[in-house]
C-alpha cells in the first residue's frame, strides 16, 4: 500500500485555515466590505475588500447563478485532479506545491460557495499604479504552488533512484 503524502495534504490543510482566517479578520474583525475604503497598512499595502466573482485576472466573472455553479464545479475538478496528482507524487517537494494548490483552491471554492464570490483583500501598490490585482492567501499560495511545480520541471532534475537506474541500464 502506497504511503499517503502527508507532508502536502498538511500542507494543504494548513493553507486552508490560514486562508479562511484571514478572510474571517477582514470581513467579520475589521469589518471591511465593499463599501469600505480599506484600511492602509503601509504607503503600498492596503487592506481593501474586493467580492471577486470571477477567477484569476477577473477572467470567467460569474454574472448568474449558473455560472457561479459552473465556477463551483471547475474549480472543484481541478482540485481532485491536483488531489490525484499529489496522491501519486512521491516528491516531497512536489507534495508541497501541490498541498499550496490544493488547500488555496478549496479556500476560494468555499468562497464561492458561502457568498457567491471570492474575498479578495490584499492591495498591494506603488501610488495609483497597482502591479497586481487585489487577491488573498489563496490566490499567493496557489500562485507559490505552481510557481514551484514549474521551476522544478524546468531546472531541477531528481536523481534516479537505485532501482530505477539499474532498470533503465538493464533495458538500454
Amino acid at each position: 500500500m502506497k504511503k499517503l503524502p502527508l507532508v502536502g495534504l498538511v500542507t494543504g490543510a494548513v493553507l486552508f485555515v490560514v486562508d479562511q482566517a484571514t478572510k474571517y479578520g477582514i470581513t467579520d474583525m475589521l469589518r471591511l466590505d465593499a463599501s469600505s475604503l480599506g484600511r492602509e497598512i503601509t504607503s503600498f499595502f492596503t487592506l481593501r475588500f474586493v467580492a471577486n466573482r470571477g477567477v484569476s485576472l477577473g477572467l470567467l466573472h460569474a454574472d448568474t447563478e449558473a455560472m457561479r455553479w459552473a465556477l463551483v464545479a471547475l474549480t472543484a475538478a481541478i482540485a481532485v485532479g491536483v488531489l490525484v496528482w499529489m496522491l501519486r507524487e512521491p516528491n516531497r517537494q512536489d507534495q508541497v506545491a501541490l498541498g499550496l494548490v490544493l488547500g488555496g483552491a478549496v479556500g476560494n471554492i468555499l468562497d464561492r460557495i458561502r457568498f457567491g464570490y471570492v474575498v479578495d483583500f490584499a492591495d498591494f501598490h506603488i501610488g495609483a499604479w497597482r502591479p497586481f490585482l487585489v487577491f488573498n492567501v489563496a490566490d499567493a499560495a496557489i500562485t507559490i504552488g505552481v510557481l514551484i511545480l514549474l521551476v522544478r520541471a524546468l531546472l531541477v532534475r531528481d536523481k534516479p533512484r537505485a532501482g530505477r537506474a539499474s532498470v533503465e541500464n538493464m533495458n538500454a
